[in-house]
């Protein structure tokens, strides 16, 4: 890692409101600099889902929320087919700044670098240990590759519950650990919604079904 690019320090003990406010000043690394803001997780501390994605896009780095844009108007629709409660979600990003290629008429896309998923990580972690979520969904590749393995294919192994210990939670013993939390956390992994988007029209539907299918397997866990 260069000296830009260093470990977040999120602090402890503040909830989710006081990291989204320590997360508003981070500067671990340089994509702070032509973002407009930090878009940190949106979503109650009772969440019993939590929907990890791989960055904020334009529409959300400029409203400062998560998923407002189409992908997240598919992922709700999903949401809701699938049986979720979206009330029962929260959602956040691996990174938390909008990396982009800026052009004369739109700011494209580009895949945040493992030094950016390495500088926000704690950011994810804090937000891990305040909600201790009975599942947590990797939409898409960068996402699960974070948080599962370097290896993972979403195409090979999507749409299975794997038993995992969120960062934070492992140092808690049984006497200690709160009666409310989950034994166990699951971890799943699932396209992205904006990949749905992105499917030619000829196969769309399926891919919209292949994501509620997915899902579906999450609302089993939490039922």
């Amino acid at each position: 890692m260069s000296e830009r690019n260093q470990p977040a320090r999120p602090p402890s003990g503040v909830g989710l409101e006081g990291l989204r406010a320590a997360a508003a000043g981070c500067r671990a690394c340089e994509l702070w600099e032509p973002a407009t803001q930090t878009v940190f997780g949106e979503g109650p501390e009772t969440a019993r889902v939590v929907f990890v994605g791989e960055q904020p896009g334009d529409q959300e780095d400029r409203k400062g929320e998560p998923f407002v844009g189409p992908a997240g108007r598919l992922l709700d629709r999903a949401l809701g087919d699938a049986g979720i409660d979206r009330r029962d979600a929260y959602v956040t990003n691996a990174v938390k700044h909008f990396r982009f290629t800026p052009t004369p008429k739109r700011r494209i896309h580009q895949t945040p670098g493992p030094e950016h998923l390495r500088a926000c990580r704690p950011w994810l972690e804090a937000e891990f240990e305040v909600l201790r979520p009975e599942v947590v969904v990797c939409l898409g590749a960068t996402a699960a590759k974070a948080l599962i393995s370097p290896s993972f294919r979403i195409t090979k192994d999507r749409g299975t519950l794997i038993p995992w210990t969120p960062p934070g939670v492992a140092a808690v013993s049984d006497a200690d650990r709160d009666e409310d939390a989950p034994s166990q956390t699951w971890m799943l992994a699932t396209t992205h919604p904006s990949a749905v988007l992105r499917t030619p029209d000829g196969g769309r539907e399926a891919a919209y079904e292949a994501l509620v299918a997915d899902l579906k397997v999450v609302a089993g866990a939490l039922a």
